[in-house]
């Protein structure tokens, strides 16, 4: 390939990943994959300027091709930075303003936003936009971003501006609760939750965000931040070096953050020193952006499985040699879908970046070409299923492989495991091994085959003990009063969420056999259940088999009416307990203290929401309690301490709900 071609073909791929992820929120490469391919670009251009086509993204600031929604123009430009990845880069800018104090602060990986004030009053807020120009996006912002104050006690007109970021907490919750459309990382959830049409849903599926200031001006003077504002961490310095010191402590610390940063930014602190430099097409000159590396460690990648999900979904899983990186050993990867392998271009036998951030799951961020010996091979998607052999649909911009054979064993196998597992109707006793051992043998088929299991039939397979066999028989009986959201929950309906089925259950509906005879238009008007969601659920309950499913298992003595904890919950009936209004965590096992029995996480969660509290998967800077049980682990506990979220003992817990009249 030429250069201009090579050219050519880098500007309209930068242009599509910008448009991807200031459009819609989609992030396709990770951050340093981004960089390399504008920075390949404008080395080209450096050497061959005339072959600079007229719609180069190069001196501009990363935009979407065009803004769809309604605009307004910023009065002062919102700019990129420069980039930085060498400390010698840095001494040298720092080294251009001589004698000048400089700020320090952490570069957040978000979307920047500019909230403006009018006399008090939120006026609006836009992103960046082309950074003359920035979308509205107020409306949105006021259900997806709650901390950021509605009013202020400043007059005049006042801006604002800083970053909207999603937690990682918040992103890793939201990913638990939605595994049929995960978010890829917390900086495409940012984003892509301010391009949602649907606020309110986005709201209400807790997926929000946190907005931090960098700064405030009125009517362009600079001012100190007004109260109600999160400022960004920051170090005031007055000397290259405490520059240097300040960049390599918000970089130690970046790991224990609930928030990820990409790097640090420096900037002259004086307003007017600053002004007094001035700025280029997209860059401010008195300001740069250090970037650090990625939490990475190279390893080998071995080979790649290709499993099939509970519902048809068939995504790639890779082995790679054991490395430790983000604190844990890590052996096995997602590479996302067979669009990103593409795109990175990894082969089996390839040195791989392993990324991990936090309690994420570790991910293949790129290869290393440079390492190749020739032995590699092509990682190929497979075009058939790899359990039933049926041929595979290729869907989305990820070409990603679904089965659509609603026989297929493994997808029974995963919706057996699913229906037994502690979100659905919670079979301590049975294990995924047995589950699988069962399936195999013809003896499980189907949810409701569960329920004709005897403890005769466990004990005919090696290594199954009386205790266990009859352990397990007790496990699945006591499961039978599941109620109408579980049973949903279990039922694993494509793209229908825990969300949409305590949403079906707090809407009215008192059997599952009046949610299966619910037609889209009715399950549409309920809140937060949009047109795709219905026709989802509509098309699964009209399938013969899942009729028959209901039967059976009404026939086994099933509960499939909704339960009095899955009604909606009388705020006024918790009376003043300390649980009310709040957020919790559920962490650790717990026993009632009136007759020593244990009780279940699900039955914990139950009583604290009866309690009127809402409940949340993974503690973040949002959480008011961490309820700890017995036999915690650090992990939480730890990430509590660091936030400041008090930690409550199961004896106060019980206390509160007998205060609440719950327990």
């Amino acid at each position: 390939m030429d250069v201009r071609d090579r050219i050519a073909e880098l500007t309209a791929e930068v242009k599509r990943l910008n448009d991807l992820y200031y459009r819609g929120g989609d992030s396709p490469l990770p951050d340093a994959d981004y960089d390399a391919l504008k920075d390949e670009l404008a080395a080209l251009v450096a050497e061959h300027p005339e072959l600079e086509p007229a719609d180069s993204p190069l001196g501009k600031v990363n935009a979407p091709a065009e803004l769809t929604g309604p605009t307004i123009r910023h009065a002062r430009p919102m700019l990129s930075l420069a980039k930085a990845t060498g400390e010698e880069q840095i001494r040298t800018f720092c080294e251009r303003f001589g004698g000048q104090v400089f700020r320090v602060s952490e570069k957040l990986d978000g979307l920047s936003l500019s909230a403006v004030y009018r006399d008090g009053e939120l006026d609006y807020v836009a992103t960046r936009g082309t950074g003359a120009v920035g979308e509205l996006v107020t409306e949105k912002v006021r259900w997806v971003i709650p901390g950021l104050p509605a009013e202020i006690a400043a007059p005049g007109r006042v801006e604002v501006r800083g970053e909207a970021v999603m937690l990682r907490s918040v992103w890793a919750a939201y990913n638990e609760a939605h595994p049929d459309r995960p978010l890829t990382n917390p900086r495409s959830g940012a984003a892509g939750t301010l391009m949602q049409k649907d606020p309110e849903a986005a709201a209400e599926a807790k997926r929000l965000l946190r907005f931090f200031a960098f700064g405030a001006d009125r009517d362009g003077v600079a001012l100190g931040l007004p109260e109600g504002f999160e400022p960004a961490a920051q170090y005031v310095c007055a000397t290259v070096e405490e520059v240097m010191d300040a960049i390599h402590e918000i970089g130690g610390r970046r790991e224990g953050l609930d928030y990820d940063i990409d790097g640090a930014v420096v900037r002259l602190h004086e307003p007017a020193a600053f002004d007094a430099a001035g700025f280029n097409s997209a860059e401010p000159r008195g300001a740069i952006a250090f970037k650090y590396p990625p939490e990475e460690k190279l390893t080998k990648l071995l080979s790649v499985e290709w499993p099939v999900g509970k519902i048809g979904r068939v995504p790639p899983r890779a082995k790679v040699e054991p490395v430790f990186v983000g604190g844990v050993t890590v052996e096995n990867i997602t590479l996302h879908n067979p669009r990103l392998i593409r795109e990175r271009d990894l082969r089996l036998g390839d040195t791989v970046a392993v990324v991990r951030r936090g309690d994420v799951i570790p991910f293949a961020g790129r290869s290393l070409p440079e390492e190749r010996d020739g032995s590699e091979q092509e990682i190929v998607p497979p075009t058939h299923c790899p359990s039933c052999g049926s041929e595979l649909e290729v869907r989305g911009t990820g070409e990603e492989r679904w089965c659509l054979n609603l026989q297929c064993p493994a997808q029974a196998t995963r919706r057996l495991m699913h229906w037994a597992s502690r979100a659905a109707a919670d079979m301590e006793g049975v294990g995924d091994v047995w589950i699988e051992k069962l399936a195999e043998d013809g003896v499980l088929k189907r949810r409701s085959d569960f329920y004709s299991l005897t403890a005769e039939q466990l004990l005919g397979y090696e290594r199954m003990g009386d205790v266990s066999a009859r352990n397990m028989i007790a496990s699945i009986e006591g499961s039978k009063g599941l109620g109408l959201r579980r049973a949903l929950i279990g039922l694993a309906i494509p793209m229908a969420s825990e969300g949409v089925a305590k949403r079906l259950c707090l809407a009215g509906y008192e059997r599952i056999e009046a949610v299966a005879a619910a037609s889209a238009e009715e399950l549409v008007a309920i809140r937060d259940i949009g047109p795709k969601v219905a026709e989802s659920v509509v098309a699964f309950f009209n399938r013969p088999e899942i009729g028959e499913e209901i039967e059976a298992l009404r026939g086994h003595g099933v509960v499939l009416d909704v339960l009095e904890e899955d009604r909606p919950v009388d705020a006024a009936a918790a009376g003043d307990s300390p649980l009310k209004g709040k957020t919790v965590v559920i962490t650790g096992a717990f026993t009632d203290p009136r007759s020593g029995a244990k009780v279940s996480r699900p039955d914990v969660t139950r009583l604290v929401e009866q309690a009127a509290a809402t409940t949340a998967s993974s503690v973040s800077a949002a959480t008011d309690y961490l309820l700890a049980g017995e036999n915690v682990g650090a992990s939480k506990t730890g990430k509590a301490e660091k936030l400041g979220v008090e930690v409550v003992g199961q004896q106060d817990l019980w206390r509160w709900l007998s205060e609440a009249g719950v327990a």
